[in-house]
């Protein structure tokens, strides 16, 4: 277990989603606002569906937290589900005759879902309780919870954004800057968060595509830590190795299938001499620098000072208006799958989950590697070593 936890609870349809998270250090400045507008990034998005319209979603912290800072204990936080009102009769917490009657049992999994494999896994004969949790609405939980660790990096000057690639067929053929990504992914107004105005436009059209036809479509993410310092994670075990964190970490998100570290796909059908970063001095800045990225900011398991750089390779969600063959799971008889409403495109709202991932997880490594009760404390070790690398 890492220094700093963190775990979610509720159901997509119930009354509210939970996130709990343990090990910041005292003293920590939280900004309820900018926690809400991590919540408000993650709702927006071209290809979103009818849920976006009922929900509003913000947090309401109710421990760990006093006058405005952590103070070393739990934080606790909770989101209501304003959809809850349209399914309490069908979902509530206690038997009654008049719940049995409100069911709404989902006996037709949808290819692709966690529908069947869940419903198996507990023995359920309705997928309905499998597909609450498996639901990427529990990411709301996980971006209010990745707030508080950008709260903590954005302290010790690191910053983490987020962009996307690829849609579809579309793809951005270019590398962005810093502070194009930067930019893009703060902007409410921008329906893919694509740096490029003529690829986003392409990216629109394949998404209108897929509405028409009753399809969904996938696409890249790519997520970016800047300012990181050298020396997070380790070579020394397995687990101990920050890129596979990251890795595990951005799989974690629903429906990404895939995850990149720096150029690593390209890395893998290309010659050495064409893929190593070669390194450099820079004696005014004292420090080493790469003569480019293809690492993603990572070597041997550690970060080596440049940008983090992670994708992840979402792929279409698996609730299609038309849609595919099934069995029903009772009659075993074949059917068409189960329709639930549904976004048709979700590509920029996983590249603010994947932030909250990615935060969480270097928000850890700084935790292991500086530790410290209070933020005090934190920053002085920080500084210190910050010390050592200028002196190396």
């Amino acid at each position: 277990m890492g220094m700093l936890k963190f775990y979610t609870a509720g159901e997509s349809h119930g009354q509210a989603l939970l996130a709990f998270v343990s090990g910041l250090p005292a003293a920590l400045p939280v900004d309820l606002e900018f926690i809400n507008n991590e919540l408000h990034r993650r709702q927006l998005g071209y290809g979103r569906g009818g849920r976006q319209k009922i929900e509003k979603d913000r947090a309401d912290i109710f421990a760990g937290v006093r006058h405005g800072k952590t103070i070393g204990a739990p934080v606790a936080l909770r989101i209501e589900n304003r959809d809850w009102a349209n399914w309490e009769k069908s979902l509530p917490v206690e038997a009654s005759a008049e719940s049995a009657n409100n069911e709404r049992r989902l006996l037709a999994p949808r290819p692709g879902h966690a529908d069947l494999a869940g419903a198996q896994k507990f023995n359920f004969h309705d997928a309905r309780y499998v597909l609450e949790r498996a639901s990427a609405r529990e990411t709301a939980a996980r971006v209010a919870a990745g707030a508080f660790a950008k709260l903590l990096l954005r302290e010790l000057g690191t910053e983490t954004a987020s962009h996307t690639i690829q849609v579809g067929h579309v793809r951005l053929d270019r590398c962005a800057s810093w502070e194009e990504i930067r930019a893009v992914s703060a902007d409410l107004e921008s329906p893919l968060r694509c740096v490029d105005a003529s690829v986003q436009k392409k990216m629109m059209a394949e998404v209108d595509g897929a509405l028409k036809a009753g399809d969904t479509v996938g696409g890249i993410f790519e997520v970016v830590a800047h300012s990181v310092p050298v020396g997070l994670g380790s070579h020394a075990q397995w687990d101990e190795k920050l890129d596979g964190r990251l890795a595990q970490a951005l799989m974690s998100v629903q429906a990404v299938k895939g995850v990149e570290i720096g150029a690593g796909v390209t890395a893998a059908g290309s010659y050495g001499s064409e893929v190593q970063d070669e390194i450099s001095y820079d004696k005014s800045a004292k420090r080493f620098r790469r003569s480019s990225n293809r690492a993603g900011g990572l070597e041997g398991g550690i970060t080596n000072g440049e940008d983090v750089v992670v994708r992840g390779y979402l792929k279409p969600i698996s609730t299609l208006r038309r849609a595919l063959g099934t069995t029903d799971m009772v009659t075993k008889e074949p059917v068409r799958a189960a329709y639930e409403r549904s976004d048709w495109c979700v590509v920029p709202a996983a590249g603010v989950a994947g932030e909250a991932m990615v935060a969480l997880v270097l928000a850890d490594a700084f935790l292991q590697k500086f530790g410290g009760d209070s933020l005090a404390e934190l920053r002085r070790n920080f500084d210190n070593y910050a010390r050592q690398l200028d002196e190396f």
